[in-house]
């Protein structure tokens, strides 16, 4: 089977050997593995599973200084610390009153487009994903500032319902738009939970956040492609929606998070989706021993994959402060199931 196989095979809850993967460096950590093998021949032996490319930038950031950019919306960024940050949001009040929304075309990048195309073209035995990035819930508070967007959806509901509605008409608009893509999938980025649990809490999301994303998966499904969502931080607390919801992948999984050890995931809801990631970026991976990477991989595969419906990764990609020798059990655990 290509490596496209293994993937539709665990996403249709089949169980495969190997189990698929994907594997993704920030960072020097690459650079510290050629060093360890003395070439750049490792890299060679990581099996494209799935290949990602940005389709849509729904940011479309600007520099406006060696240390600020600003986005298509108008907020003001700062990115010579880590992590960036926004300074000032496009939207300082909670009122439309003289902001303009962009329109779909205004998203628009060739360049963008055909680099995803020849990624593709490139690839063609790995199972192709789509990325429009930034979803509803963050793109609100890119829009709003972080708090400004939290305080919205108490004590203003109603400009809060009206910015996610025209949010989701704009991510519409862009599902449209890759309608012709030839992807198996389309994956976006949205943050509902943190540590502790949904940031919005659960009542409020189900408010606010899970119709707007149901109309948007739908969309994808009408193309034939499967849904995919990135989510850091604990969504224990609306599993249901989310299945409910018809979302075919959930990504990340952040074992470390309440309530989102992946084997109790696995146990409840398992048979209804696929969960993508589940190795500890907080924990296993810059903590563990390499002999307990090791042991952990190696569970993963066999409990998670067991009956399919599971893709390894690490929750977030190898961070700078991964250790090489620890970098290197990551590596060769997951080439060498």
């Amino acid at each position: 089977m290509t490596p496209r196989d293994l993937v539709l095979e665990q996403i249709h809850h089949r169980e495969t050997s190997p189990v698929p993967y994907t594997l993704y460096f920030e960072g020097d950590v690459a650079e510290r593995l050629d060093g360890f093998y003395g070439s750049t021949a490792w890299r060679e032996q990581l099996v494209p599973y799935i290949v990602q490319s940005s389709v849509i930038d729904a940011i479309r950031e600007k520099p406006v200084s060696e240390t600020h950019t600003r986005d298509i919306f108008g907020g003001i960024w700062r990115h010579d610390k880590r992590p960036f940050h926004l300074e000032t949001p496009a939207i300082t009040t909670p009122s439309f009153d003289n902001f303009v929304f962009p329109t779909s075309d205004m998203f628009e990048d060739q360049d963008i487009l055909n680099s995803a195309l020849k990624s593709f073209e490139a690839n063609p035995d790995s199972f192709h994903v789509a990325g429009i990035g930034w979803g509803l819930f963050e793109q609100s508070w890119r829009l709003r500032g972080y708090e400004n967007a939290l305080m919205d959806a108490v004590t203003e509901p109603d400009f809060y319902s009206e910015l996610l509605d025209k949010i989701a008409a704009l991510y519409l608009d862009f599902i449209n738009r890759c309608a012709d893509i030839p992807a198996d999938a389309i994956m976006f980025g949205d943050d509902w939970g943190d540590q502790r649990g949904v940031i919005l809490g659960p009542e409020r999301w189900w408010k606010f956040i899970k119709p707007r994303w149901a109309k948007l998966y739908e969309a994808v499904h009408a193309q034939g492609k499967l849904a995919i969502s990135h989510c850091c931080g604990s969504v224990a607390d609306i599993m249901p929606d989310i299945i409910e919801m018809d979302l075919d992948i959930l990504e990340s999984v952040q074992p470390e998070a309440a309530g989102m050890n992946p084997y109790e995931l696995k146990k409840r809801w398992g048979d209804h989706i696929t969960f993508w990631g589940c190795l500890g970026s907080q924990s296993t991976v810059p903590f563990g021993t390499p002999e307990a990477i090791r042991r952990e991989v190696n569970r993963l595969c066999v409990e998670m994959g067991k009956g399919g419906g599971y893709i390894l990764s690490t929750a977030k990609a190898l961070q700078p402060e991964t250790s090489t020798e620890n970098a290197v059990a990551v590596f060769e655990a997951f080439t060498n199931q």
